[in-house]
């Protein structure tokens, strides 16, 4: 006899972790770069239909068939046995499969921008056949973890801590993206294109997020399963919050304002970490835990990218694998039956502790091998061209997600060498050898958005700090790249570029102009075009000047405190703040 209500609580879960896609989706669309989105969101949707296909013909049966020496279930080719319960055998089997895509999907963050897509798919091929359904099988399907009494109540090192770290050794491997890191190794920032996005996709996580720990009970029937449903999902907001809070105050701490996509990611780190153990601590427990995991989340996300020089665009590696091995444990320092701080001793903690290192290696050994096999075989990373262009383009044929907008980010021009630029003649000389009414030219730059950086430095360079920069759209008489929507060739395509604007006297336009082509000669269709026009004249509105004076910045004259808060605006916006 099944139970109704048990069956439609399974069967409500599963369609609430599934609606976690879509929060990964607009995550990690909104933490990277616009001409990527269109292959994050393919990403996403195949690693769920993949997932699916390879979880029923073995992946299930390798996790919850018979148990094998506690190490592997047995293989059940297309799911013919019977898991009934409470509930038939398929709502079971939705319920765990929605759970592996899971574990797949958060891969995909961290190796964003610069993977081949065909990669990406063998990968999420193997991991939903073999290497997650293994691990999960020593946790929940009797093997050798559950055994020892391995607490992991919906995943935070099963799902969480298995995807994490998979990402960690994806991303390492892979390298990082073009740009991240200077010659240095300093971090150079690539923000995301949509705050908006990402916090969307944080909300549908949270939301979905009940589903995943409160479903997880697979029943909904008894008083005490009740009352148990009620603490998992208190729990598991309180803990959310919680760590949200401390990374919004910490961010402020450290870098002197509340940091937005820090505090996102903290409420993601809170979710992870309070997974293992929602079932099985206090709400003071699960405020602790919260508590805990964002200086964990913080830290963490600064060592990856600042120390380890792995490249996580969305910090997939902070939030899944830190705090899904960090709430793992520190279920084993709250739990109320057998927990430290309530009279069990280190007998569960270092069974915790044993749990997800055993997993670590499990799943940090064969991702290595997954990883290393496909750069020797496919290729694993898109060349720099393809990086350079945007994945949409050179992978799905895609102009751009956005079709007639493209948002475009720009970073700072570093103060320090526009100084020097200026300092190489006093403007008083400099204006006295160009006369009393100096030419003033209007240089206007039309080119790819991923030309941008480097025709800002390189402007930047021969002394051009004064830009204006807009995205537009637009084609010349090649009507642009050809592309095809469901399957109809596209007669004009209106690509994607940025406008670059500036007004310039001291610098001569022949300098601007060869400083320009130098960056964006490609000898193809598409690097762009530069029109030149005379300005009448320039007024600063903040002073009064015009003309020359207008267009210059004179550091020789500006108060040595105006300098130094220049400087350290831009210190601060790439994140060398102390």
């Amino acid at each position: 006899m099944f139970s109704s209500v048990d069956t439609i609580w399974v069967l409500l879960g599963a369609i609430l972790v599934f609606f976690m896609q879509a929060g990964f989706a607009m995550v990690e669309t909104g933490f990277t770069r616009a001409k990527n989105a269109g292959n994050i969101i393919m990403k996403n949707l195949m690693d769920f239909c993949i997932g699916s296909v390879a979880f029923w013909v073995i992946g299930f049966g390798i996790m919850f068939g018979k148990d094998i020496g506690g190490f592997i279930g047995q293989i059940d080719v297309m799911l013919r046995g019977n898991y009934d319960s409470t509930f038939p055998t398929y709502a079971f089997a939705i319920f765990q499969t929605v759970f592996c895509a899971t574990a797949a999907t958060i891969v995909s963050g961290a190796m964003a921008e610069r993977t081949k897509f065909s990669a990406y798919c063998l990968y999420s091929l193997i991991i939903s056949l073999v290497i997650y359904p293994i691990s999960g099988h020593w946790i929940w399907g009797g093997g050798w973890l559950a055994q020892m009494g391995f607490h992991d109540f919906a995943g935070s090192t099963a799902v969480h801590m298995v995807g994490g770290l998979a990402a960690l050794v994806g991303a390492y491997i892979l390298g990082p993206r073009t740009g991240k890191y200077d010659e240095n190794g300093k971090v150079q920032p690539i923000p995301g294109h949509s705050l908006t996005l990402g916090a969307l996709g944080v909300f549908i996580l949270w939301f979905a997020w009940f589903g995943f720990n409160g479903g997880s009970t697979v029943s909904a029937t008894g008083d005490e399963t009740l009352v148990s449903m009620g603490s998992i999902i208190f729990n598991t907001n309180l803990a959310a919050a919680t760590a949200t809070n401390a990374v919004m105050l910490i961010t402020w701490f450290r870098y002197g304002k509340p940091d937005i996509s820090m505090t996102l990611n903290g409420a993601l780190g809170g979710l992870v970490a309070i997974t293992a153990g929602c079932d099985a601590v206090s709400p003071f427990g699960a405020f602790m835990i919260g508590l805990i995991s964002a200086p964990i989340l913080v830290l963490g996300v600064e060592f990856i990218d600042q120390k380890l020089m792995v490249d996580d665009p969305v910090g997939a590696i902070g939030v899944h694998c830190l705090c899904g091995a960090a709430g793992t444990i520190l279920t084993g320092v709250f739990a109320l039956n057998g927990g430290l701080l309530y009279g069990g001793g280190v007998s569960m903690l270092l069974t915790q502790a044993a749990g997800v290192a055993a997993v670590a290696v499990w799943v940090g050994a064969t991702m290595w091998a997954v990883f290393s096999a496909l750069r020797a075989t496919v290729g694993l990373r898109v060349s720099a061209d393809e990086e350079m262009e945007g994945l949409d383009i050179r992978e799905h044929a895609l102009a751009s997600s956005y079709a007639d907008f493209m948002p475009v980010s720009v970073g700072p021009v570093p103060i320090s060498a526009a100084s020097s630029a200026d300092k190489t003649a006093s403007l008083a000389e400099v204006k006295k050898m160009l006369g009393d009414h100096p030419k003033m030219t209007k240089v206007e730059i039309y080119t790819n958005p991923t030309k941008m950086e480097a025709l800002k430095e390189a402007l930047n360079e021969i002394g051009i700090t004064g830009l204006t920069v807009t995205a537009v759209t637009g084609c010349g008489a090649h009507k642009g790249k050809k592309e095809f929507y469901r399957g109809a060739l596209v007669k004009m395509t209106l690509l994607p570029k940025v406008k670059v604007e500036t007004v310039v006297c001291k610098v001569p336009v022949s300098k601007v102009i060869e400083a320009a082509k130098s960056v964006l000669y490609t000898g193809s269709a598409g690097d762009g075009k530069i029109f030149v026009y005379d300005v009448e004249n320039v007024v600063r509105v903040s002073t009064g000047e015009e003309g020359f004076d207008a267009l210059q910045y004179d550091y020789d004259k500006a108060r040595p405190e105006s300098v130094e808060a220049m400087k350290y605006d831009y210190e601060r916006q790439v994140g060398e703040a102390s």
